[in-house]
């Protein structure tokens, strides 16, 4: 194990080293260049396109090359046409994933790695979808399945590469990963599965045992919130009414009233003080049944014995976001998790694809889980045996919003816990693994709730590239700090 975090240690140094000569002296690349990397010739796939794209706001002009992985992996690499640091930055891709570039942001985009002179690259995980709620590319698709579980991971650094040495005329110094949500799962499996293959991993809001979050996670709050008569039982209209409320009692647990819950587990609601009377109903407050849903939500799913199916639970503090996740909205916007649990269900997750038939009503919390046991070998990452990625001497930063309803920060915790025991202790783990849980934070950051943090104030590349500079472990992840 020494002789591995020795190597592991010269190579950083010869990494750092090599960086700062190419940054120094790498040469310009033209729009013939560019062109030629179309003849590119490699097995198992084949380049479809390469064309200069000019620079925009922060962006430098970049090659982009598109290529398939064969048998159905599409792959887009930039390479910046000057500037380039001799690094490499790969990134997942969110839900079912489906489709090429355009993402913005931080997470699951290239553009932030492209901004610092990375080469970097992105894949549809190997499949086309109209959207990331989409997954009926996999009815009867096992190969697209196996893709999207953990295959184009490897794949798009193979071919991503290949390009970069075609294009310089050398290879990459170092690879960093990130990822959120499914692109989380996936920076964990890329640890897993490759652990020599990133030297850097930023793992965000991850989706590790996607068999018990798309499984038993989700049909739970399905058939929590769903009535004797087939409809909804909490709907947006009271969603505000149980966020203040839970706000007022929980705010200044953490010794300080700042619109946010810095710890969920701190704090044990009482929702008693907003249910209705016998016989009334109103905005004002919520019906016994309502408060029901909302209480079955805060748990983990378990069988009919009791026992737990996944370390799950809606945190308080994700309210305001229970409109796009769970509730859907007063406009008819349907919520997105009812939605990730039928699709998972009628394409993913059982041997035979029940298709569009399937509800996720009709889960059964005693004999489903079990059926999704292939599924569980190719989609999930929930391992807590990092010690060929830590021998390897890779450095990770997984982050997580305790204000996440859709992928619960829970499941993170206890992974993390899990891993240190693993490792032999939670300071051992801490040499290569770090977690941050930031409070206030939703799903990947994408939407601001009462405390106003998004992705946009988190800089987790930034952390992770002084840590692997200078081997000191950064302390925050907010921007400025």
């Amino acid at each position: 194990m020494q002789h591995l975090f020795r190597r592991g240690a010269m190579l950083a140094l010869i990494s750092a080293g090599a960086m700062i000569g190419t940054a120094a002296h790498a040469q310009d690349k033209s729009e013939a260049d560019c062109a030629a990397l179309r003849d590119t010739v490699f097995e198992a796939g084949f380049v479809t396109s390469a064309r200069v794209v000019s620079a925009e706001g922060t962006a430098p002009a970049y090659c982009e090359v598109r290529a398939t992985a064969l048998p159905a992996i599409a792959i887009e690499v930039r390479l910046p046409l000057s500037g380039w640091n001799g690094q490499y930055y790969q990134v997942g891709c969110g839900g079912f994933c489906g489709s090429l570039g355009g993402r913005s942001g931080f997470v699951n985009a290239m553009g932030p790695g492209l901004e610092k002179g990375y080469a970097t690259a992105t894949t549809d995980s190997g499949h086309h979808g109209l959207t990331v709620i989409d997954a009926d590319w996999a009815d009867g698709n096992v190969n697209a399945e196996r893709d999207w579980g953990w295959r184009s991971i490897g794949e798009t650094n193979r071919v991503a590469q290949l390009m970069i040495e075609a294009f310089y005329d050398k290879p990459s110094d170092q690879a960093i990963f990130q990822g959120c949500s499914t692109g989380g799962r996936m920076a964990h499996m890329a640890a897993l599965r490759y652990p020599e293959m990133f030297q850097g991993i930023i793992s965000g809001a991850p989706a590790l045992n996607e068999t018990g979050l798309a499984g038993p996670g989700l049909a739970w709050q399905v058939q929590a919130n769903t009535g004797p008569d087939g409809e909804q039982i909490l709907k947006a209209d009271k969603v505000d009414l149980i966020a203040e409320e839970v706000l007022r009692q929980c705010d200044g647990v953490d010794g300080k009233e700042d619109k946010t819950i810095d710890d969920p587990r701190a704090c044990t609601i009482d929702l008693s003080t907003i249910t209705c009377e016998a016989g009334a109903e109103g905005n004002q407050c919520i019906t016994p049944e309502e408060r029901e849903v909302v209480e079955k939500w805060r748990k983990s799913p378990v069988d009919s014995s009791g026992k737990v199916l996944f370390v799950g639970g809606v945190p308080e503090g994700s309210e305001p976001f229970w409109r796009v996740w769970l509730t859907g909205n007063e406009a008819g916007s349907p919520a997105l998790n009812p939605l990730f649990a039928q699709t998972f269900g009628s394409y993913m997750a059982y041997p035979e694809d029940p298709g569009p038939a399937y509800k996720a009503t009709e889960f059964d919390f005693d004999k489903d889980p079990a059926r999704m046991a292939a599924a569980a070998k190719m989609y999930n990452a929930d391992d807590p045996d990092l010690s060929a990625f830590r021998e390897a001497g890779g450095k990770m930063i997984v982050w997580h919003g305790w204000a996440d309803a859709i992928v619960p920060p829970y499941t993170t915790v206890a992974w993390h816990e899990a891993a240190a025991e693993a490792a032999g202790g939670a300071e051992e783990l801490a040499k290569n693994v770090k977690l941050f849980m930031i409070p206030g934070l939703d799903h990947c950051g994408i939407a601001a709730g009462p405390s106003g943090v998004t992705q946009a104030d988190l800089d987790p590349l930034g952390a992770l590239e002084t840590w692997m500079a200078s081997d000191e472990a950064p302390q925050s992840l907010m921007v400025g700090k």
